[in-house]
This record gives C-alpha cells, structure tokens and sequence, in this order.
C-alpha cells in the first residue's frame, strides 16, 4: 500500500513547485498531480466557491487511490482546508501551517511579512497560524497578485519584474521585516527577483518546501514510506489545456514532465 502516490492539487500550474519541493525531499515517492486549469486563478474567488472547487480536486485525487493529499494551493489552504480533509479520508498537509511555523523559526527579530493572493491575504490564515504560535510576532501582509502571470511568462530577470516587486515589496521594508513568506505557489519561481529588492537582507519562506518537511514527517510517522529504490512514477492531470500546461510546467518543476493528461470524469 506504500507505493501508493502522493496526491498534490493546485489551482493550476503553481503547486508543482511543491511537486518539485517534494521530489527533492523524497526522490522515491510516487505523485499524483492535478492541476485546475480550466478554472485557474482562485484566488480572486470568493470563498464559497474555492471550497467547491476544493471539493471537487480532491475527490478527483482519491479516485487515483493516492494515500495522502497534498494542498500546494495556498488559497485553497487558507479557506478549504477543512472541506479538504472531509473529503479526503486520508492524511491532509496544507501548506500554511508549515509555512507559518518555518517563517517562526526563522525570525531572530520577530517581525514577518506575507505576499500572497487576495484571497490568501484577507484571510489571514497566515497571520493567524503565526499568532496562535506567537502573539508578539509583528505580522504585515501584502497582496501581490501580478507576480503570478509574471512567473507564468518566465520573466524572472526582466525589468518590469523588478519594478512590480519594489512596487509591492517596499511597504513591507518600511515594517523592518527580517522574515518573508512567499504565500503563493508561483512565488518562488521570481525568488531570485524578490531577493534582489530586499537586498538579500530579508530571509524567503517557501511554504511548498515547508510542506515537504511536514509530509515527510507524515509519512515517516505513520509508516507510509514508498520502499521502493525505483525512480518514482510521476503523473500530472489538467482540467484544460495539457499542451500549455506541460509547456510552461518544466519550468515550476525544475525537470521534464514528460506527459500531461487531460482528467478524464472531471465535471466542471
């Protein structure tokens, strides 16, 4: 039953920096990814209709029998998560409370600061996972929502990336934050551009790496580690466009992809 795969679902192409996250972390687990992509972004939805969407991924993800479920989207992790995990019937990792917790421990001088979706931002899980570990963090938020289609177009070192990021990042300078959570899966692909505003002097968060840490503690807990030594079988499903998707995909992976498959039974 071990060798069953991880099930990891995004809104779309972003969470498979978490796929990335968890192949460097676990290079024999077997994933299962699927992406929203006919629905993509989430994070301007409301509420209500992120949990449908949320419910709906994850009863796709228990159909491929994986043994545990993992949330690479953080929007969907700060206003589903519970819908997730009744859905789920299996282990359930998120990636806000191993970001919160990473950003804690990082911090020497208490103060962390938060760039994600609108709908992460007005949350506040992030803030209120930090609070209820620590009151006395200093916790300042910023919406960031240009650096998604900024990261889909590869533009990493290009100009107006940098002009985005001093735009959106400077507010949080002035907070004196020596910690910042990257509250979004497509963030750490503009990591370097986002380092390069805050002069390096700022320690980056990422919660799909995060997460990785925590599934590994999982799993190791519950003794559900693949046995295997075998290179793991990677699988990746779309609700839309798998060319676009495998096009831009190596990019958030770090590797080939290989094949993208339309989810076939997935109602929309």
């Amino acid at each position: 039953m071990n060798n069953r795969p991880l099930g990891v679902f995004d809104s779309g192409i972003g969470g498979l920096t978490v796929v990335h996250a968890l192949t460097k972390r676990m290079p024999h687990e077997n994933i299962t990814y699927f992406g929203d992509t006919a629905r993509v972004p989430y994070g301007p939805k409301s509420p209500q209709v992120v949990r449908e969407y949320a419910a709906q991924d994850v009863d796709f993800l228990i159909r491929q029998n994986v043994k545990m479920v993992v949330v690479a989207c953080n929007t969907v992790s700060a206003v589903g998560l519970d819908i997730v995990q009744k859905h789920a019937k299996v282990p359930v990792v998120g990636v806000i409370l191993p970001g919160a917790t990473a950003a804690i421990a990082t911090s020497k001088k208490r103060r962390i600061g938060i760039i994600g979706t609108r709908a992460t931002i007005n949350s506040r899980a992030y803030e209120h996972a930090i609070r209820q570990r620590d009151a006395d963090v200093h916790v300042v938020a910023a919406e960031c929502p240009l650096f998604v289609p900024l990261a889909e177009e590869g533009w990493i070192d290009h100009p107006a990336t940098a002009l985005v990021a001093k735009e959106y990042l400077f507010p949080l300078t002035l907070e004196k934050i020596d910690t910042l959570i990257l509250g979004c899966t497509h963030y750490p692909v503009l990591r370097s551009a986002i380092d390069r505003t805050l002069n390096g002097q700022v320690a980056l968060i990422d919660s799909g790496e995060a997460a990785a840490e925590e599934v590994e503690r999982v799993l190791d807990e519950r003794k559900m580690r693949n046995p295997s030594a075998e290179r793991p079988h990677l699988q990746f499903f779309v609700s839309d466009i798998p060319a676009k998707f495998a096009e831009v995909g190596e990019r958030f992976l770090g590797q080939k992809m290989g094949r993208v498959q339309k989810a076939e039974g997935f109602v929309l």
